[in-house]
């Protein structure tokens, strides 16, 4: 496909990826686009987009833009699409969307999570196009902007750090490790390979339980991104999970890759060894 002037993808944030894929690894596309052949029934059928092998990774807002539908699909499960300009990109087959209904996004923002596996679809003025192709010319983007020296960076919502945090002069440090390593987390997670630590469950529960007592919750109209219809008055509860799921993270990263903070001291790394 040859992209006219009016095809290219204006976007004031810059451009990122729709999923970073772990160091080392390459990109596992598990379905393409146009005519495929089923290999147990060799029916043929036309999929409209592609399917990649991403369990439980952290998906990205690819430009500027505004999330115009969410849905539940017998085809696609959770899909979300968020329309940047003329295009839509949607996301299929996730576990959980952060970003609702009529938000806007900036490219890097963290919209969704995958489920087993992650469907993309693309549309330009309402004509289907091959996905491979976007991601093509939007890679060209990515690279473009990276050699001005710009970039769109992914916000984890649940570790975003716009509350302050024990952990602010290490913020940079973090980030770069949560952009590597939260998809591992979360699937290792859910899969029972990692478990909280008794106290940082204990501690949540305690939280959770006072900010219900204290009327924290619901104080906005709850919604996918805001479930608990948080308000002002919760910042305080929020700034707590905050630092204990920051430092579960970081508990994690110790025992499972050997991974520290470069600023930890040799005794803080030795009662995380001990406790291996």
């Amino acid at each position: 496909m040859k992209y006219t002037e009016e095809m290219i993808l204006q976007s004031e944030s810059g451009y990122c990826m729709p999923f970073e894929e772990t160091q080392g690894k390459d990109v596992e596309m598990s379905l393409g686009y146009g005519e495929q052949t089923n290999p147990t029934t060799g029916e043929k059928f036309f999929h409209h987009g592609v399917d990649f092998n991403v369990r439980c990774y952290a998906l990205a807002a690819v430009a500027s833009g505004v999330v115009s539908a969410i849905a539940n699909t017998p085809e696609r499960g959770i899909c979300q699409t968020i329309r940047y300009g003329h295009y839509e990109v949607t996301y299929g087959h996730l576990s959980n969307v952060f970003a609702s209904f009529g938000q806007r996004v900036r490219a890097g923002s963290i919209v969704a999570l995958s489920g087993d596996k992650l469907h993309i679809g693309v549309r330009f003025k309402g004509e289907e196009l091959n996905p491979l192709e976007f991601l093509t010319m939007l890679y060209g983007n990515v690279k473009a902007v990276q050699q001005n020296g710009m970039g769109g960076v992914p916000d984890f919502p649940a570790f975003e750090m716009t509350m302050p945090t024990d952990y602010e002069r290490d913020r940079e440090e973090i980030e770069r490790l949560m952009m590597r390593f939260l998809p591992a987390y979360m699937q290792d997670l859910q899969r029972g390979r990692y478990t909280l630590s008794q106290r940082t469950e204990q501690s949540l529960r305690h939280i959770f339980t006072m900010g219900a007592v204290k009327e924290y919750f619901y104080e906005t109209m709850p919604s996918m991104s805001n479930p608990l219809g948080l308000g002002q008055k919760a910042v305080p509860l929020a700034c707590k999970v905050q630092n204990l799921l920051i430092a579960d993270f970081l508990n994690y990263l110790a025992l499972q890759h050997d991974v520290y903070l470069s600023t930890m001291s040799e005794d803080v790394k030795k009662n995380f060894t001990d406790r291996h």
